[in-house]
């Protein structure tokens, strides 16, 4: 048996059950064709690349540095760096286009920024300036859609469906509120448009800065084409060497390999590899965005020498992350408990095991599981938890990376 349903009605996602189970594939006329297999089994299916959704993706250019920029007019045309000092071991949070085309770039080491820019003017982070101004862009923000997802103090996901504003044309909405960010607060920011949120990402980044670009429905599978691996969400440095050894450079190359190749070879990601390449994120846009982690770290100013040393300096951090922790509001049960080492010669481990709640004696024993490993000097600690994932669906994306 084989169901056709022809995209263009309202509803994004229709669900099926089967008397025996199916596999979903759009035909290159967007048809979508559901073949029969096995029995019982339920599924989503979703009008992808001919989705009704209006997706704006915001993200401001440079910000903190922009933000100092705005308060100084001095630093214009210079090359400007926030971050921490070299001799504390700092590294760059954001810099400006100057600085970008001396090839310095956020978290490279800022010893090595101001090696590679010795006129580079380094300027310590101050938050709370950089709040007040994400307070007032996302005022902005919600003068259009209450559906606005931050996902820091500098981006956006907006979704725009139905929104009558600039009759209704997410293009112009976007052009507006760039212009009001840079009319009421001082700064530029670019936008991608497109039908759903992993692609309206991508966009946003296409014109920087201060720019824009739309990805219509009937673009979506040509932009998808011709994009390299490295920008699929949750496609990193080994992932992307990984596909590299396979011959896989592009989200073309990738189509070819069937889902369950893609799962041999990446586990459970192959399926989000498999979709995204192919232009499929049905994720809404979700306000209240729910914590997936908590952590904190601190780099040394002198490499803690052993093990000893790092038993000492662990209760600092116990007591950060606990302040920190009773602030956090909304989020879920503690299921892992997790420590972060870098050693001296920059190679790193991660260790985690369950827990229900924040525990220094369970830190303390992941540390000494952690340290065994190398047993090498350690210039940066790191403590936190991972809260329960609500229940996944088969839409959903690969896990967010605790420290960052």
């Amino acid at each position: 048996m084989k169901l056709r349903l022809r995209p263009g009605r309202r509803g994004p996602i229709i669900r099926v059950r089967a008397l025996s189970g199916f596999a979903a594939l759009p035909d290159k006329g967007g048809v979508i064709q559901l073949q029969v297999g096995e029995a019982g089994a339920s599924y989503e299916v979703a009008e992808n690349a001919t989705s009704s959704r209006k997706i704006i993706h915001c993200d401001c250019d440079c910000f903190y540095a922009a933000v100092e920029m705005r308060d100084n007019p001095a630093l214009v045309g210079r090359p400007v760096a926030v971050g921490g000092r070299a001799e504390t071991r700092g590294v760059i949070a954001t810099c400006n286009y100057e600085a970008r085309a001396f090839g310095v770039h956020s978290a490279m080491s800022t010893m090595r920024a101001q090696k590679l820019c010795p006129q580079l003017v380094l300027l310590p982070p101050d938050f709370e300036r950089y709040r007040a101004a994400s307070r007032h862009i996302l005022d902005i923000y919600r003068d259009y859609t209450p559906l606005v997802e931050p996902l820091s103090l500098d981006e956006a996901y907006l979704d725009v469906t139905g929104v009558e504003r600039c009759k209704g044309s997410a293009t112009l909405m976007a052009q507006e509120i760039r212009a009001r960010i840079h009319t009421e607060v001082g700064i530029t920011a670019s936008a991608g448009i497109a039908p759903n949120k992993f692609i309206a990402k991508v966009a946003s980044d296409w014109n920087k800065p201060n720019g824009q670009f739309v990805v219509r429905p009937r673009d979506v599978d040509a932009f998808v084409k011709a994009l390299a691996v490295k920008k699929l969400f949750g496609v990193g440095k080994v992932t992307a060497a990984k596909l590299a050894r396979l011959g896989v450079d592009t989200c073309g190359d990738l189509r070819s390999w069937a889902l369950a190749d893609l799962a041999r070879e990446f586990g459970s990601f192959g399926a989000a590899l498999y979709r995204l390449c192919r232009g499929i994120d049905n994720r809404p846009v979700c306000p209240d965005r729910i914590r997936k982690s908590l952590s904190v770290e601190t780099t040394y100013v002198k490499d803690l020498p052993d093990l000893l040393a790092c038993h000492a300096a662990l209760p600092a951090l116990v007591d950060e992350f606990s302040r920190r922790f009773e602030r956090a509001r909304d989020t879920r049960p503690v299921h892992k408990a997790v420590v972060k080492i870098k050693f001296a010669d920059f190679s790193q481990t991660t260790v985690e095991c369950v827990a229900t709640a924040p525990d220094a004696a369970v830190w303390s024993a992941l540390l000494d599981e952690g340290h065994a490993r190398r047993g090498l000097p350690v210039r940066l600690l790191g403590v936190g938890v991972r809260f329960a994932e609500a229940q996944r669906t088969v839409h959903d994306s690969g896990q967010i990376a605790l420290f960052g």
